[in-house]
């Protein structure tokens, strides 16, 4: 049989407060039909004074563990994407270790932007397969609020803080990652990025991007990076019971069920209430899909984002 990492558990968290399309247009130049119309955005979560990545990391890993039954002793690894950590260093995977209460175990972050879960998942899976680890923690966890630009209504208006977490198990037989297919493109770096860095600005920075360049080429390196992974595992879009994307634009998420034929009722929707989460958008939506019933044990998942870089990547993987 083959030793594969399933999915155990899945979990996520989001700050307290919830901001309002109507509410930001009170400090915004903008209104809320202008930004559903572009985005399909109608809320976001912004973290409070005392909510960072790191805390909404671990709530959301918390619920995972819950929900898989495995205490938190028993992980050996931990593997968290965010592009927004609360420190420079050490890790936030090591802020969440120590949170959760384990004394030992590999914890490192992970930083491909909205990209970030679906590498993390490739390294853990990666590292499960091997035997590095029976049991993983992978999250996505983000606070993008502090790194907007508020005066640029462009972005501004995009993004929102939350956390989304899974636990991997390593077990023998049909079920679990089927497939992981990552790339990266660093040509593109000046049409989504932030303008700051410790060895560059020494400040933290803002974000930037051209949208209508970056809605180009998400449509097509998704569309492209679903094919193949399915095309790995010699399954195609219509075996796909559930596709779980970044959660970036509903007109990108559109505009990719259309180029892969898929129906629109197959695809999970979050973007509308918690806006770009960035790395936190994947298991964000996994979590709320599973918890309502929609997802269900031996569904065909694929899971697929794009962000800065330009990083890529999808994922096959049977619930």
């Amino acid at each position: 049989m083959t030793r594969r990492a399933i999915i155990a558990g899945t979990g996520s968290a989001l700050p307290v407060r919830r901001v309002s399309n109507e509410e930001l247009a009170r400090t915004v130049d903008t209104s809320d039909e202008w930004i559903v119309e572009r985005t399909g955005i109608r809320y976001r979560y912004i973290a409070g004074e005392n909510e960072t990545t790191g805390t909404l990391a671990t709530e959301a890993a918390r619920r995972a563990l819950d929900a898989a039954g495995i205490a938190p002793e028993q992980v050996k690894l931990i593997v968290l994407a965010t592009a927004t950590p609360d420190q420079t260093f050490p890790s936030t995977a090591t802020k969440v270790q120590t949170a959760l209460g384990i004394a030992d175990c590999v914890a490192f972050d992970v930083q491909a932007v909205c990209s970030g879960f679906l590498y993390a998942l490739g390294v853990a899976e990666s590292m499960i397969r091997g035997g590095t680890a029976d049991v993983a923690l992978v999250i996505g966890s983000e606070t993008f609020s502090r790194i907007l630009d508020w005066e640029d209504r462009a972005t501004c208006v995009l993004f929102g803080d939350g956390a989304g977490a899974v636990v991997l198990k390593a077990e023998e037989g049909e079920r679990g990652v089927l497939s992981v297919k990552l790339h990266a493109d660093g040509r593109h770096n000046q049409l989504l990025y932030v303008d700051g860095g410790p060895s560059t600005t020494g400040t933290v920075g803002k974000l930037r991007m051209k949208g209508s360049e970056v809605f180009r080429h998400a449509v097509v390196n998704l569309a492209t990076v679903l094919g193949e992974t399915l095309e790995a595992v010699g399954l195609s879009a219509e075996d796909v019971d559930w596709v779980v994307p970044h959660q970036a634009n509903r007109r990108i998420l559109d505009a990719t069920a259309r180029k892969l034929g898929l129906p629109p009722e197959k695809v999970i929707i979050t973007v509308d209430r918690h806006a770009n989460t960035s790395a936190a958008s994947v298991p964000l939506a996994l979590d709320e899909a599973v918890r309502d019933g929609r997802i269900k044990r031996g569904d065909l998942l694929v899971l697929e984002a794009m962000g800065g870089g330009f990083t890529w990547g999808a994922a096959a993987v049977r619930y």
